[in-house]
């Protein structure tokens, strides 16, 4: 199974470790996990859906149900007079086969 995971019109061509840039450790993420067995992680913002199916199987060695990806917009953000936004980014949210699990700690 080779790391490569897709080359993309641009001609970027991304690993399983450039896809997945980290997993999302929050309480609502945590819960999602426990309950829905369900896994958010910060993406690449070119990675498609089966970029993130790919490198989940090939990084974790687990089955992956399905992928919800969400484009999320920085925020504007003040510091005293200098105005500026934080950086947009994409998240993934990625559910497994019920009797496969993943252990971040």
């Amino acid at each position: 199974m080779g790391g490569k995971v897709s080359e993309k019109k641009t001609g970027v061509q991304l690993e399983s470790h450039m896809v997945i840039r980290r997993p999302l450790v929050t309480e609502k993420g945590v819960h999602a996990s426990e309950r829905l067995n369900a896994y958010t992680f910060e993406i690449h913002p070119l990675a498609t859906k089966a970029d993130v199916k790919k490198a989940v199987e090939h990084l974790w060695d687990v089955r992956v149900a399905e992928v919800r990806t969400q484009n999320r917009l920085g925020k504007p953000r003040r510091a005293r007079v200098a105005l500026g936004r934080t950086k947009s980014w994409k998240k993934a949210i990625v559910k497994l086969h019920d009797e496969d699990r993943i252990s971040f700690f």
